[in-house]
């Protein structure tokens, strides 16, 4: 051992610590910027929920309106998602972040100065958008900037820290929507983007993917957007427009042929943004059907429970926002613990069992009814459907990851991802279409029973698109007004019963998917 070191060997060492030193504060601070970044996406995807009854009253909004706030978004991050990744691949993924954090931030201000809800659904398109280039940066350039020995408890603590955003963004909207704005809720992506946007040009360094360049399937993603959106417009505008609509039929059958055409092209050209080949695996193809069911039962719950705790319950929007928050915090909490479930019993058990129990979950929304406790009547339904939740999602994701090669993992999660988005987007769609049918005959029978006036009944029938949000005519008498927001208020409750119900079902259908098609390895 030499124990005599040189100025120059002193100075070779100091400057070795302080190499890496400076690049594990570029580490941390990158894996902060992709943090803060993702969870403006995340909150919003549940936050606006909350924020819908507000809409309504300020707006004037009606519940297919407010159905497109949500469904602008969900459209065009569920169909460029994959798109996003590829250009991150290709162009950067430093820059492509960046730039979705910029569109997303513009978008969110756009969104709060709306005037009207036309606007504001624009904006949240354009929302969409910004989603879709950032959402798949965030873990590709933790990948890149991560080694193997680092990268697993990397992803641990932007997952973490990503679960407890999403927590507390219901319960902050909430208190911003009743004592600030609804506004408010949006321009807060604002400061936290531009921390972001700070964050990557001082800290994130540049990656790509030099050995596989691909080019883009622009044309797929064309095709993804406009059969989504007309299979969308069509379930949504018929509850407005009605099923006798040419409307309504041409933009349902252009969907689902559009829809044809991009399985067509995606088998066919070099390089599809969805791979179809990867559907050869047993376990790959059942994962994202039990995705689909699953995923869509849950979009109906996190949109009809808002707006049946403020506009029917009577709830604040920060008690409503609150009401989700042991969900989160179950499936945050047991993460770990159903990660080990993977290893023990394999992933068929754990994905038959989860949605057997998320569908009992579902099913105790059923005994939702006008007024109760939360904690006798919500409570214990979100606490069953958040256990089975998180028994379901690390399995889900290990089976998605395990039945493909190593060298496909990116693209089986981004799949997997797009499905999950694609199921909220049609759920919304389907189960609007069952809650304002069985609205409107729950409302049919209970007004057929009244001795209104036929102007009053006129008034009423041209309002029951708002559903629980019916302004009831200036004209009826205090008594007469009672009675007719009482049966609006249990014609709602009804009609969030068939929705719960199809949940469950989604959810038992999820389970036996899983029993037929997934195989433990």
């Amino acid at each position: 051992m030499n124990l005599l070191r040189s100025p120059c060997d002193e100075g070779v060492i100091s400057s070795g610590k302080s190499s890496k030193r400076s690049a594990k504060v570029m580490r941390r601070w990158t894996l902060a910027a992709t943090i803060l970044g993702s969870s403006m996406v995340f909150i919003d995807g549940t936050v606006v929920n909350v924020a819908l009854p507000a809409l309504q009253k300020n707006l004037g909004a009606s519940v297919t309106d407010v159905q497109w706030v949500i469904e602008a978004y969900t459209l065009f991050l569920a169909a460029l998602l994959l798109l996003g990744g590829s250009l991150g691949d290709e162009f950067g993924r430093k820059k492509i972040y960046a730039i979705g954090i910029a569109l997303f931030a513009l978008a969110s201000v756009w969104c709060g100065l709306a005037p009207n809800i036309h606007q504001l659904i624009m904006a949240r398109a354009a929302q969409g958008v910004g989603g879709a280039l950032l959402v798949p940066g965030s873990l590709a350039i933790i990948s890149a900037t991560f080694g193997e020995d680092e990268r697993g408890h990397a992803i641990g603590t932007w997952s973490g820290a990503t679960a407890i955003t999403t927590a507390l963004g219901p319960l902050l909207g909430g208190w911003l929507i009743e004592h600030v704005s609804w506004r408010a809720v949006f321009f807060l992506n604002v400061p936290i983007a531009l921390i972001v946007l700070f964050l990557i040009v001082r800290f994130v360094a540049e990656s790509r993917d030099e050995e596989d360049a691909m080019k883009l399937d622009l044309v797929g993603a064309m095709l993804a957007t406009i059969s989504l959106g007309g299979i969308v417009f069509g379930l949504i505008e018929s509850s407005r427009l009605g099923f006798h609509s040419g409307i309504v039929w041409a933009t349902l059958a252009g969907g689902l042929l559009i829809g044809g055409a991009f399985v067509l092209v995606e088998a066919r050209i070099k390089n599809p943004m969805m791979p179809l080949t990867l559907f050869r695996s047993r376990n790959f193809t059942g994962a994202n059907l039990l995705t689909l069911f699953l995923y869509a039962a849950l979009a109906g719950t996190l949109f009809f429970l808002p707006l049946n705790l403020i506009q029917v319950q009577g709830y604040s929007p920060t008690a409503a926002g609150a009401a989700s928050l042991p969900f989160i915090l179950i499936m945050f909490g047991l993460s770990r613990w159903s990660g080990g479930l993977v290893q023990r019993y394999g992933s068929r058990l754990p994905l038959v069992v989860g949605p057997i129990i998320a569908a009992i979950g579902f099913a105790l929304f059923i005994r939702a009814r006008l007024g109760g406790s939360y904690w006798t009547t919500f409570f214990p339904a979100v606490v069953v459907l958040g256990f089975g939740m998180a028994i379901s999602v690390a399995p889900l994701t290990t089976t998605v990851m395990n039945s493909v090669r190593q060298n496909r993992a990116g693209i089986a999660s981004g799949i997997n991802n797009a499905v999950s988005r694609t199921a909220g987007l049609l759920a919304i769609a389907v189960l609007g279409l069952i809650m304002f049918h069985a609205f409107n005959r729950c409302l049919d029978a209970r007004l057929n029973q009244m001795p209104l006036a036929p102007e009053v009944r006129q008034l009423l029938n041209q309002e029951r698109i708002n559903l629980a949000a019916i302004e009831i005519p200036n004209s009826v008498d205090a008594a007469t007004r009672a009675t007719i927001k009482q049966a609006i208020d249990e014609c709602f409750v009804f009609g969030f019963r068939w929705v719960m119900t199809v949940g469950a079902a989604l959810a038992l259908a999820s389970s036996l998917i899983a029993f037929v098609l997934i195989r433990s390895r």
